[in-house]
């Protein structure tokens, strides 16, 4: 009896270390986590090299704190899917997401979706204390998801009274100096939100998002931001008029655009430098909003222990393969930017390997000491970012309507089509993706190996929420489902 007595203490302080071990990883000492989404933002930031004329001090002072993945690429290209998929975990195949769809929609949508817990939620639901403001999932987020959920301003406003240069049905694209100051944009109010955030004292760790709207259309900023892009030294990306001759007939029709200018009309009218003097205007503009927010939490008593991580829904075409739209399976659509600066952690690398944004859920996950998420379908980056797991071989898939998908490796682009069709790319040699290669038997193996990648699972359409797609392929495959 006596011998228990003493054995008693012994399993109370034990009990007292375990739970102050456990305190400290789920307290105290877990990350904040700082997310800057960015709506429509290709590579066309300085770190990436995307273009020449960028302009993007700040965005490349995080890469300089962090690790840039430069072969990132989106779960589709469109924000609506590519935002679910983020935030789910899931892939735009297993729930059958492949257009735009409101955010209430989202979890039940599929029985891929019944139980679905969305990432802001799963951090609230593991002690963190939630934030957000703009644009998030496709419009902000689903109800419940944020303990502070400070909303997003409709549309991508303000707007002049009559469009500048484009106004065809169907799409906000447009371009001009407008409004006068920065304080009407929503951007702005954003920006101003996350920094008070910041300022802010909390009981416990926090997951604070900021979504910014540009460089989404229309491509308007007040004038100061144009004027840092003389349009006289805007250089247009590569262009080749007769780039489709080695394409099946499917992808001629998957990313036919006919709402959005074509390249060689931005060429007759002269407009394709004034485009793409609007968009690099719009991407430093938002550079500074995020930099006011990235000073801000270097100024706070958080900047040592809070992750920061800046990604893109998908990257945006300025007169590559023949349009400026999203909306494709090639490079420019579904490259963007990711970025993630962990404390203490490396600075300055730069990682080649495709990896996707669907990663971003487990990654944080992972680096937050949270239990994994089973549903997950992406995979932690936590080995890259420390510096580990450097040659094992990556792929990153892209979901454009149902069965269409491109698979990227490190050199390679592979696109698979619902009719069997194909394309293959070598960026080595053919960094502009202009010589479909499909046919050459060299790369047998290699396009066998990609092949491979391709999900199993094909959801049907997922037809809850509204359509508004502008591409005729994905309104005929949806309506073709529903008859059926």
């Amino acid at each position: 009896m006596k011998k228990m007595k003493r054995l008693i203490p012994v399993v109370l302080l034990l009990g007292v270390l375990i739970g102050c071990k456990e305190k400290e990883i789920k307290g105290e000492q877990q990350p904040n986590v700082l997310m800057i989404c960015v709506d429509d933002l290709n590579d066309w930031i300085g770190v990436m090299g995307g273009h020449p004329n960028a302009i993007t001090p700040n965005m490349d002072r995080l890469a300089a704190r962090g690790v840039l993945f430069a072969n990132a690429h989106c779960q589709a290209p469109v924000c609506g899917p590519s935002r679910a998929s983020l935030m789910t975990g899931l892939r735009p195949s297993t729930t059958g997401i492949y257009g735009q769809i409101d955010d209430e929609k989202i979890r039940g949508s599929s029985d891929a979706t019944l139980d679905v817990v969305f990432l802001p939620e799963y951090f609230k639901n593991n002690g963190y204390h939630t934030m957000g403001k703009g644009k998030i999932f496709h419009n902000f987020a689903p109800e419940g998801v944020f303990d502070e959920a400070a909303g997003r301003e409709k549309g991508f406003g303000p707007k002049p009274e009559k469009n500048f240069k484009w106004d065809k049905k169907g799409t906000s694209t447009d371009w001009g100096a407008f409004p006068e100051n920065d304080s009407e944009m929503p951007d702005y109010r954003t920006a101003k939100w996350a920094v008070e955030k910041l300022g802010t004292d909390y009981d416990k760790p926090f997951f604070l998002v900021a979504g910014f709207v540009r460089p989404h259309v229309p491509w308007y900023v007040p004038q100061k931001w144009f004027d840092m892009h003389p349009v006289d030294g805007v250089q247009t990306p590569p262009y080749k008029k007769d780039d489709f001759y080695d394409l099946p007939a499917i992808s001629k029709q998957v990313h036919e655009m006919p709402m959005m200018p074509t390249t060689e009309w931005a060429i007759e009218s002269g407009e394709w430098k004034n485009i793409v003097q609007a968009y690099l205007a719009s991407v430093t503009f938002v550079d500074h909003y995020i930099g006011e927010v990235l000073t801000a939490l270097e100024n706070s008593k958080y900047k040592d222990n809070t992750i920061v991580i800046l990604w893109s829904d998908h990257g945006y075409r300025l007169g590559e393969k023949g349009t400026f739209a999203k909306h494709a399976l090639w490079q420019e659509a579904t490259n963007a930017p990711l970025i993630i600066s962990v404390p203490k952690g490396q600075k300055g690398l730069v990682r080649a390997q495709a990896v996707e944004m669907l990663d971003i859920y487990p990654t944080l996950l992972d680096l937050c000491h949270l239990p994994p998420n089973a549903m997950n379908e992406g995979k932690s980056l936590k080995p890259l970012l420390e510096n580990s797991n450097t040659n094992n071989e990556y792929f990153a898939v892209t979901t454009y309507g149902r069965n269409n998908h491109a698979v990227v490796s490190e050199q390679y682009r592979y696109i698979g089509f619902e009719d069997g069709s194909e394309e293959f790319y070598n960026h080595t040699n053919d960094p502009n993706e202009w010589q479909n290669i499909v046919t050459d038997t060299t790369y047998s193996t290699i396009i066998k190996k990609h092949r491979q990648r391709l999900p199993v699972r094909n959801s049907l359409w997922t037809l809850s929420g509204k359509n508004n797609s502008v591409n005729t392929y994905f309104e005929k495959q949806r309506k073709e489902q529903s008859v059926k």
